[in-house]
């Protein structure tokens, strides 16, 4: 499959943020990765998921939400990766650059947002039009109340032997406005979904509701 590859590169209060843009050719949508605590944009869990869906034709952008200061001070104070807000608006300033790309304004956008980055792509979901959203081993209760204003269709993918994050996202799923949701437990999968077989359950997840919610929308006028 021909793909273009491109790094990204967004000008943030304490330096940039960097990114990797995959596009397939004929893509019909794209999904902006929001990664956990303490991870990264080479998280290997997202990328085995980026790959799924550019492989189904659709876009991919794993970002990192913080600049490389901002991660130097996170390391020893974990003061940035908690900042749902910080996450959530750097998650919105990625959408704002793609939708200023030539080749993907005609793209309908999608968020996956693992751990924290859940709760970062939920809230950015409720101040940008976006097709769907996907949550892995999400924290989706961080995103408080703003879980109401979500309107964009909405999976919730939680490992069965998580019990802990089980637990929060069926509260949070309980408050999450849209009329479109789903929550799906891969059983006996832990947090980081690290069995044989489950992280593609996840992967097949993920791209069955992309699929579903992107194809043939186009968000250029949100």
């Amino acid at each position: 499959m021909d793909k273009t590859k491109l790094p990204v590169e967004i000008t943030v209060a304490h330096g940039k943020v960097e990114g990797d843009l995959v596009i397939p050719a004929a893509a019909q949508g794209l999904v902006i990765f929001a990664h956990g605590s303490g991870s990264s944009r080479h998280s290997p869990r997202n990328q085995r998921v980026a790959e799924e869906l550019q492989r189904a034709g659709m876009g991919t952008l794993l970002m990192d939400l913080l600049s490389s200061s901002e991660e130097s001070v996170d390391l020893y104070t974990r003061e940035h990766r908690f900042d749902i807000p910080l996450l959530a608006g750097r998650v919105v300033l990625a959408t704002d650059w793609l939708r200023d790309q030539p080749q993907c304004q005609s793209l309908p956008v999608g968020y996956f947002g693992a751990s924290t980055g859940a709760a970062a792509a939920l809230v950015a979901a409720t101040q940008r039009s976006v097709a769907a959203v996907v949550s892995r081993g999400g924290r989706p209760d961080l995103a408080g109340d703003r879980l109401a204003h979500v309107k964009a269709p909405t999976l919730l993918i939680v490992g069965g032997g998580d019990t802990e994050v089980v637990a929060l996202n069926r509260g949070a799923y309980q408050k999450i406005g849209t009329a479109e949701k789903q929550l799906e437990i891969v059983p006996g999968a832990s947090h980081l979904f690290e069995e044989p077989g489950a992280l593609e359950q996840v992967a097949a997840l993920a791209r069955q509701w992309f699929t579903r919610w992107l194809g043939g929308q186009d968000l250029r006028a949100a």
